[in-house]
């Protein structure tokens, strides 16, 4: 095998595979990434942990074919500080080490031959006639605003799966961990008016949005392929497994209205829920706050620490409440609300709670109370 290469180009596709590299290494390959040249242009970069795949495909001068895998830590450290010039690679015949130089620079690398790499998490059918297209902007903007309230634990639970509901020319995206749930509808087209609901590993879709950003097209193609999903642009490929059960029927927990409603500056009440975090108790993370006229004050407490409290103005006219949170949840939903003023729907100390931006959009977070002891 060898291959010549822009620094830059090589250096984007590693950054676009690495993530999808193994943490716990059941199989050494796992923490390599394969390099395989697929014509006289063009090679190919894959990783997987075999949850995920990505695939990145990469413009290079390939002289001769071949493929192997390396570690994928220490090719990207090496690719990072070579010089922006050109980089040859090159295995000799019935090896797996893979010389590469670039100007003065010279590294010998040893890899694991390819045929260890598992091709059936990559060598994946796609049938344009099940693909569905749905344009990037739209997809990213909903998965960033309605994944954050996704379960972090990396099982098979659906509560660490989003939601993906494509009617007709609507997208909706939810996610719910149990103590708070997320759900953003965001217009799309959709001419053929497919339809699809899927569970999918929220990790998958997190870290299919980093990867957005090598994407230069406006649209990706979909494919579900029995237990799979699969996300193509021209020059990448993310493969993910599915979430298989039956996910909770969020839009029945969602009040249609809220006895009483605050109004808020979203940037004054982030910079005050911040500031009065300082002294939270770190077991509990709980911030107090109580609504009264035209008024909302946020305390913290640790009793071998000491306490902070701050008034903001807002808009409120309805009896006085006190209620309390886990304080990371709410400022979560506020950083992920794209408007200047929240609308805050509150019912009970004890009642979930609404937060609602007050203008068009359609995005809502319920975040349930703690109860205050």
């Amino acid at each position: 095998m060898k291959f010549v290469i822009k620094k830059e180009d090589l250096y984007n596709g590693i950054k676009i595979v690495e993530r999808a590299t193994s943490n716990r290494a059941l199989q050494p390959v796992l923490l390599n990434i394969l390099i395989e040249t697929i014509d006289k242009s063009t090679i190919k970069l894959v990783a997987t942990d075999l949850d995920l795949t990505v695939v990145a495909l990469v413009d290079a001068q390939v002289e001769e074919e071949g493929k192997i895998t390396l570690p994928s830590k220490t090719l990207n450290e090496i690719v990072s500080k070579l010089g922006n010039k050109l980089i040859t690679f090159e295995m000799a015949p019935d090896t797996t080490s893979v010389n590469i130089t670039c100007q003065n620079s010279k590294f010998d690398i040893i890899g694991i031959s390819a045929n260890e790499f598992p091709l059936e998490v990559y060598n994946v059918e796609t049938n344009d006639e099940d693909c569905l297209e749905i344009e990037i902007k739209p997809l990213t903007k909903a998965v960033r605003q309605a994944g954050f309230a996704a379960a972090s634990y990396e099982t098979s639970n659906l509560l660490s799966g989003i939601v993906c509901d494509i009617q007709n020319e609507v997208l909706e995206i939810a996610s719910t961990d149990g103590n708070r749930l997320a759900r953003v509808r965001e217009a799309i087209k959709n001419p053929e008016g497919k339809s699809q609901q899927l569970i999918i590993p929220s990790r998958a879709l997190n870290e299919f949005i980093k990867m957005t950003s090598f994407i230069d097209e406006d649209s990706i193609k979909i494919y579900t392929e029995k237990t799979k999903i699969i996300f193509k642009s021209e020059k990448t490929t993310t493969i993910s497994r599915l979430l298989e059960g039956q996910f909770p029927k969020y839009n029945q927990l969602i009040p249609s209205e809220s006895p009483k409603t605050a109004t808020v500056n979203v940037a004054q009440l982030i910079s005050a829920l911040e500031r009065v975090a300082i002294m939270v108790n770190e077991k509990t993370s709980i911030v107090k706050m109580e609504f009264s006229e035209n008024t909302l004050k946020l305390t913290a407490d640790t009793p071998d620490s000491g306490k902070s409290e701050e008034e903001l103005a807002i808009n409120y006219d309805a009896e006085d409440l006190l209620i309390a949170f886990n304080y990371k949840y709410v400022l979560e939903a506020l950083k992920n609300i794209e408007c200047e003023e929240v609308n805050i729907g509150l019912n009970t100390g004890l009642s979930a709670t609404v937060l609602k931006p007050n203008s068009e959009e359609d995005f809502v977070c319920l975040i349930m109370p703690v109860q205050i002891r």
